[in-house]
């Protein structure tokens, strides 16, 4: 198992339990129930009957040993697994870990607030643009967009790629704001604030290889900065 991020590096109080003789294996029965792994529950249940069996006996002392020798082993997927919504996202190793053990990713396109702050340890500041900007109409579909056009930092982003996804809606895109960039005219767009050699290059890679799927594929396509044209989206 990889090492654990220093706050959730503390041994957790059930371990130390799990050194009472005979009855150490409940230990295991309580991580299994507070964590939800039924295969601990049981593992539990048998050092307990097994060390009630061989109290006293050799056969005993193996099993108290073994009971906090499992306990020790686990300790690590518990920590993650119970506080996999609370980690701090410091880099992509921790991503990668809370995501296994989270059993879920987080949508951009639908998550609240409290998901972008808590669920992907995400500055508020970042989580408040993320929301103006879906506000606005705006449907992100890559990681790129979060970089480009929420102004999150490049190493945020990816370090929290694991535990991201994008949700696309089809009637909420065919509504977006940017859509403009695909249907408003070259003297509409000049009208609508963007520079003319700009509008022109727009109009004329829209009629070449048909409409932007979005507003980095409009960039890329079209080589023109964001500031363009992001006060139409």
């Amino acid at each position: 198992m990889s090492n654990l991020p220093g706050n959730i590096k503390k041994t957790p109080k059930w371990v130390w339990f799990s050194f009472i003789p005979v009855f150490g294996g409940l230990a295991l029965v309580y991580a299994g129930s507070k964590a939800n792994f039924k295969s601990w529950i049981w593992f539990g249940l048998s050092f307990t009957i097994f060390s009630w069996v061989f109290s006293g006996s050799e056969i005993g002392f193996l099993i108290w040993i073994a009971q906090i020798v499992t306990s020790f082993y686990l300790k690590d997927k518990y920590q993650l697994k119970v506080n996999a919504d609370t980690l701090e996202i410091s880099d992509r190793r921790i991503a990668q870990l809370v995501a296994e053990y989270r059993g879920r990713k987080i949508d951009i396109n639908t998550a609240s607030k409290d998901d972008l702050v808590y669920g992907l340890d995400l500055p508020i500041v970042y989580a408040n643009q993320i929301e103006e900007i879906r506000k606005e109409g705006f449907i992100f579909t890559s990681l790129e967009e979060l970089v480009e056009i929420a102004g999150i930092p490049e190493k945020i982003v990816y370090d929290r790629e694991p535990l991201i996804t994008f949700s696309y809606d089809i009637k909420q895109e065919y509504d977006a704001p940017w859509r403009r960039l695909n249907t408003y005219s070259e003297e509409e767009l000049i009208a609508a604030g963007i520079e003319p050699k700009a509008a022109r290059l727009i109009v004329l890679e829209r009629q070449k290889n048909g409409p932007y799927n979005s507003v980095m594929d409009l960039k890329k396509r079209t080589g023109l900065p964001l500031k363009y044209y992001q006060h139409l989206i």
